[in-house]
């Protein structure tokens, strides 16, 4: 019997995970043995009159990609275990829209089904360095799911450590590279340094995050937590690259959220997420690690460097 692959939503990272498990399977493994690969989404998204959606939905199935429909926000934890007790595997796409206790309520599920082997949501930094009591506990559900996971036997897991996707570098909103200005009024771009230009951040893209999930849970199956890293740069390295592609340091304006200023942020807005996510970043734990002992490198997967990034999304900058 083919094993069976579980995938948890659809969104900025389910789509590259599905889409990597469907093309590698297809490359490395027999017909007859390859896993049958699902993915669980929201009877709204089945049923979207939206045309962009019908096409996204409409290529996965030309993948061989079926679809379950369920609510996670809606459902229990033995309603959803319900879901996964016919898979071998559950991956965990969700993100974090589900709203607070989704990522353990999930947890939960894969170990009540007794699934083989569960990939929880947990794409980003690492949390045991970071711990639970970080910028006002941002992360202590995430803390939670390690512990629940490594206190049973059961179920394999694999936590896939990514560092921050790197397109939210570029996001105006999370302040670090700001070409809003740059964009409407033709001036300058501003590259911010969250604690100091020596910080680190380990960053990789979604679709390489895609290509290693798929290479992990079809072949080499490492289990306990992972690291992938497309690319570790400094800010001050970050700053060089951006005034490289917009035309020289004229062209650039530099300065630094100390991690006093950005504490002071959130204390005027305790619960804001994002002050809490530059707090972090600027304290710099946790946050960056060696691309030479990466899973990518391990597994001999090209990833995508800020550099290379840069030049495929010029618009990114204002261009």
């Amino acid at each position: 019997m083919s094993p069976s692959i579980l995938v948890l939503g659809a969104g900025e990272l389910g789509l590259p995970i599905l889409h990597s498990l469907a093309n590698l399977s297809s490359t490395i493994i027999p017909p007859s043995s390859r896993p049958t690969l699902t993915v669980l989404l929201r009877p709204s998204t089945i049923n979207s009159p939206s045309a962009s959606k019908a096409l996204e939905l409409s290529s996965l199935r030309t993948l061989g990609i079926t679809f379950m429909a369920a609510d996670i926000s809606a459902s229990t934890a033995a309603e959803l275990a319900s879901h996964f007790k016919s898979y071998d595997t559950v991956i965990s796409c969700t993100g974090f829209s589900g709203g607070p206790g989704t990522q353990l309520k999930l947890a939960q599920a894969a170990l009540e089904a007794e699934v083989k082997h569960y990939y929880p949501w947990q794409f980003g930094v690492d949390y045991d360095i970071i711990g639970p009591d970080a910028a006002g506990g941002l992360f202590r559900e995430q803390c939670e799911v390690r512990q629940l996971l490594r206190a049973q036997q059961k179920t394999k897991w694999t936590i896939v450590s990514t560092g921050m996707f790197t397109s939210f570098l570029f996001e105006p909103f999370f302040g670090v590279v700001d070409a809003t200005a740059a964009e409407r009024k033709g001036k300058k771009v501003i590259v911010r340094a969250l604690g100091g230009w020596g910080n680190r951040v380990t960053v990789t893209t979604p679709e390489d995050i895609g290509n290693i999930v798929a290479a992990l849970v079809l072949g080499d199956q490492k289990t306990g937590v992972v690291f992938t890293a497309g690319d570790t740069i400094s800010y001050e390295q970050l700053a060089d690259l951006v005034e490289r592609h917009v035309g020289g340091e004229k062209m650039v304006q530099r300065e630094v959220w100390d991690l006093e200023y950005l504490r002071g942020e959130l204390g005027k807005d305790p619960e804001d997420a994002i002050k809490k996510y530059r707090v972090v970043f600027a304290e710099g734990k946790g946050v960056s690690w060696s691309q030479a002992s990466a899973a990518n490198v391990q597994l001999g997967i090209e990833t995508t460097d800020v550099e290379r990034f840069l030049s495929s999304r010029k618009d990114v900058l204002g261009f």
